[in-house]
């Protein structure tokens, strides 16, 4: 009986024992399969005038991941900010910035126009930053109808001349004013990513660094069509110039004072192009100039911290680092001694145009480019 009794307790031990080990063995499996893996997405948007990093469209992340962006302004335009799902992105007011992948958000790139402003001969164009066009000034000829104006880009106006051009956020050109000889025949212009307005010509730069010419090519001022690695142009009275990547300059056209001489500069970072001379910014923020020094407007040579150059009729301007203009001739440019908080300057034919950082416009004088006081770009 014993014996009978050892042997149900074994058996009954063995079961217990074969059911404890199916459990851990189920417990091994469960514990075995991987967990998981929560996974949020990214929608990403712009709106035009700049592109983004992630580029637009639907990104997946796995919860946590911290994602690097980057708004790029396509040339013309600013960063605005960041809107939509917005709460975990590092800083909302910031091109370069990050985004913690904690849900799934659907975030908007903002862009907008940069304001700008430019002068012709009598007349002042400004650009503002919802891409419309204002102008003030003579408008003979028509160079100041820009009231219709939508999407633009940029805004040149004529050296020492009447007619305006701009240039759309899709690289197409329009131009108002006059067209003595062609030079607001620029409606089948494509691909264009900067514009300037010479005095009876004018001339785009096209995003693969190549040029084209409108208008009147008397001294070849329009003999541009073997230009490469341009990244700027300006045009002046009957010359043009361009400048390379490579920080060199080329130019064609009228050469009677020089102004064409421009095949020594190097390191050069932007170009102005007055009615017989020619200024260039180097990349050490000093300035040099080539041409007529009639009123002094070569003069240039002890210029320090300068940030933008422009060249008018007879004048050169500068805008410094901190904000304030100087000018080669305040007789010829006016008086810009007392200007601060200056962001872009443009020089026209006796008077000097200065954008200022909160949108709002100064000039030398309204007598003879337009009464400006009431412009806010933006």
């Amino acid at each position: 009986m014993k014996k009978i009794l050892s042997w149900k307790r074994h058996h009954s031990l063995a079961r217990v024992s074969i059911f404890l080990l199916t459990l851990a063995l189920i417990a091994g499996m469960v514990g075995c399969t991987p967990a998981t893996t929560i996974t949020y997405n990214l929608t990403i948007a712009s709106t035009p005038g700049g592109s983004t990093t992630p580029p637009e469209g639907i990104h997946t992340y796995n919860d946590g991941t911290v994602v690097n962006l980057v708004a790029t302004p396509a040339l013309g335009h600013r960063f605005v900010k960041w809107t939509g799902n917005v709460g975990t992105i590092g800083n909302v007011n910031a091109a370069t910035t990050t985004i913690t992948m904690s849900g799934s958000y659907s975030i908007i790139a903002n862009f907008e126009v940069n304001p700008m402003v430019a002068a012709g001969e009598g007349f002042t164009v400004g650009l503002k930053s919802d891409g419309t066009v204002v102008a003030v000034g003579w408008n003979a000829s028509g160079q100041c109808n820009v009231g219709a104006w939508t999407g633009i880009a940029q805004v040149a106006a004529g050296s020492n001349s009447w007619h305006t051009v701009g240039l759309k956020s899709d690289g197409t050109v329009v131009a108002v004013g006059s067209n003595s000889s062609g030079q607001c025949a620029v409606g089948g212009w494509t691909d264009i990513s900067q514009v300037s307005a010479g005095h009876l010509h004018t001339v785009g730069l096209k995003s693969g660094g190549t040029v084209v010419a409108m208008g009147s090519n008397s001294s070849g001022q329009c003999n541009v069509g073997n230009w490469t690695g341009i990244v700027q142009t300006a045009a002046g009275g009957y010359h043009t110039v361009g400048l390379k990547s490579d920080g060199t300059v080329v130019a064609v056209g009228y050469n009677s004072s020089g102004q064409c001489a421009v095949g020594g500069w190097t390191d050069i970072s932007q170009v102005s192009a007055g009615w017989d001379y020619t200024v260039g910014l180097k990349s050490d923020h000093t300035v040099v100039a080539m041409g007529s020094n009639s009123s002094g407007q070569c003069a240039v040579g002890g210029w320090t911290g300068i940030t933008q150059v422009a060249a008018g009729d007879d004048a050169t301007v500068g805008l410094k680092s901190d904000g304030t203009v100087v000018t080669t001739s305040s007789a010829e440019g006016g008086d810009v001694s007392g200007w601060t908080g200056i962001v872009q300057v443009a020089a026209g034919a006796g008077h000097t145009v200065g954008l200022k950082s909160d949108g709002t416009v100064v000039t030398t004088s309204s007598a003879q480019g337009g009464d400006v006081s009431g412009w806010d770009l933006g």
